[in-house]
């Protein structure tokens, strides 16, 4: 896969981000933001001025997608569109319109458009089912006699555990492997709130993450761009990837922005949510850089969980209670 190709596929996705209108702006400034640093990691891909171009609709697909003149390329450009619009949980009118439309510029037929958006769906009902839709959000009780404390440790290992998971999503080169990384940081945060004594729902949760500057779209968008960039997604185009052992730059970024994520969470609802936003902005940026230092700590254990996922085992990981 060429440059021109790699940057066909980035655009196809962008596009697929922005078929849906309703981002709110710290959505659109996130994935303002990811398309620059993924400028600067691949400087040949002249990525600058992509985000302004799409969101302008200054783009034409018919054109972008010529490009892609080998099968498997074309195929993999869907199912990233597909994982793109399904990202937050669900597909809108206007997502299903681009996706349709895009099979036909791809000139994908049924048999292979089908599965895809049958396995995208499936991922994207994890999203739905990490934590409930609606509850009431009441105050946690105030610590005293009989009032259990969370274990802290306890939680500790529970994050870790979550970050090593979610890095070893990030190893693996299928796409549904990274729909299932926000889900499982959207059951991490609802498990540490009810550890506390908050029941949360989905609006919350995808409220505080988005808060943090760790976006539902933008996020699987981070993931994908940098699979891509580092040959990981290359396994499904045409054989030009890299082994799953030398497959690790990118386990970095879920690794350690789960990690941070449950830390900010715990003390988060430690405190009764009186944390400012600004406040909670800073703590996550500072916790981010020694969690990407833990990463190499325990990359053996990132690698080891990778090797022995599958599509049932995430399912039953996101559902599971």
């Amino acid at each position: 896969m060429n440059l021109e190709q790699q940057h066909a596929i980035l655009t196809i996705a962008l596009l697929a981000a922005f078929a849906d209108d309703h981002h709110d702006e710290r959505e659109r400034e996130q994935i303002r933001r990811l398309v620059d640093t993924l400028g600067d990691q691949a400087t040949d891909l002249h990525l600058a001025g992509l985000y302004g171009q799409v969101l302008l609709k200054q783009v034409n697909l018919i054109s972008v997608a010529a490009t892609l003149t080998d099968p498997s390329q074309r195929q993999l450009a869907f199912e990233m569109a597909v994982c793109v619009c399904d990202a937050d949980g669900h597909t809108t009118e206007s997502e299903k319109a681009f996706l349709q439309n895009l099979a036909q510029v791809l000139r994908l037929d049924a048999t292979v458009t089908t599965p895809l958006n049958q396995q995208g769906q499936a991922m994207a009902d994890l999203t739905d089912a990490a934590a409930p839709k609606t509850v009431a959000l009441a105050p946690a009780a105030p610590a005293g006699p009989g009032v259990a404390v969370p274990d802290q440790a306890e939680l500790d290992r529970s994050i870790l555990n979550y970050a090593i998971l979610n890095g070893a999503l990030e190893l693996l080169p299928q796409s549904w492997a990274s729909m299932g990384i926000v889900p499982l940081q959207i059951k991490m945060v609802y498990s540490i709130g009810k550890a506390h004594g908050f029941e949360l729902d989905q609006g919350h949760i995808r409220d505080f993450l988005a808060t943090l500057g760790v976006g539902l779209t933008s996020q699987y968008l981070e993931q994908f761009g940098r699979k891509l960039l580092g040959g990981l997604l290359g396994q499904l185009a045409g054989g030009m990837g890299k082994s799953l052992g030398k497959a690790t730059a990118s386990v970095a970024f879920s690794f350690a922005t789960t990690y941070a994520l449950g830390q900010v969470a715990k003390r988060y609802y430690a405190g009764g949510r009186q944390m400012s936003t600004a406040l909670l902005q800073e703590t996550f940026q500072s916790l981010m850089q020694p969690a990407k230092d833990m990463q190499a700590q325990y990359l053996p254990q990132i690698r080891q969980k990778a090797s022995s996922l599958d599509m049932g085992q995430i399912m039953s990981l996101v559902k599971g209670r």
